[in-house]
């Protein structure tokens, strides 16, 4: 089979994450929203820019982006992830225990 010039896409299924944030913090998330509101004339909520947030964050982060860099190049390093077949396993033990013991 032809290799395609497109690579595989990568899982783009979303993950929902709760987290708590002191009172100061959501004044100022709610803050940036107004600003945000105010800049691009478009009203986006605080869930909706936090994503954003973080992903700017993280892009930004250098020393982050270097020891990301330095753990793709060192094999050794455990993944954070389990790998999607060994989570597929757990799945199937956990509704077929007498699969995971056969």
């Amino acid at each position: 089979m032809p290799e395609l010039k497109l690579a595989k896409l990568p899982d783009r299924t979303p993950v929902k994450v709760a987290i708590t944030v002191t009172p100061e913090l959501h004044r100022k998330l709610q803050a940036y929203a107004e600003l945000y509101r105010e800049q691009y004339a478009e009203a986006e909520t605080v869930p909706v820019l936090i994503p954003a947030m973080l992903e700017s964050f993280l892009k930004s982060d250098i020393a982050f982006s270097k020891a990301r860099k330095e753990r793709g190049r060192n094999s050794a390093q455990p993944t954070a992830e389990p790998s999607p077949r060994s989570a597929r396993a757990r799945r199937r033990e956990a509704v077929e225990p007498s699969a995971a013991s056969s």
